[in-house]
């Protein structure tokens, strides 16, 4: 997903920066305790791959017990304290960047307008392994899933 193009588009377009690999494992503890003022939280649960333009990040929630990374559920925590479930799962992440709803846009939007994105459509039909579904629906589905993920943070900020 690196080499992919994310055009923002002068804001209408998808704010996304991936990064070339996961962070480290002290730099997403540095991160979260920093972004939550806890310097207690054990960020093991969190593999941080990308942000926005104002630093928000995107990682892989690893909260399913025995199960592959590609089944772990998708978050985002804005650089202004915006959070929420982004998908379910890789693939499901994947089918919402192709209809062009980016992380940050996913948890701070209500409206969720599908804007088909041609070439993360083709990067999508060549990964994913669930359905392809609206950006909405599968932001809806994340969030009935895991309808504490939000407070649960709130909780570990001081």
């Amino acid at each position: 997903m690196s080499r992919a193009e994310f055009d923002y588009a002068d804001g209408d377009g998808i704010d996304f920066e991936p990064y070339d690999a996961f962070l480290t494992a002290e730099d997403t503890a540095d991160w979260l305790r920093s972004w939550t003022g806890n310097k207690e939280f054990d960020a093991g649960a969190y593999l941080p791959f990308g942000q926005d333009g104002t630093g928000g990040t995107a990682a892989v929630w690893c909260v399913r017990v025995d199960r592959p990374l590609v089944d772990q559920p998708i978050v985002f925590l804005g650089s202004e304290g915006a959070t929420g479930v982004v998908a379910g799962c890789l693939s499901d992440f994947l089918w919402v960047l192709a209809d062009g709803t980016g992380p940050m846009e996913a948890v701070e939007y209500d409206e969720h307008v599908s804007r088909p994105n041609a070439p993360l459509t083709a990067l999508a039909e060549a990964h994913a392994t669930t359905p392809r579904r609206p950006a909405r629906t599968i932001i809806a589905e994340a969030g009935t899933e895991f309808p504490t993920f939000s407070e649960a943070i709130e909780e570990l900020c001081r």
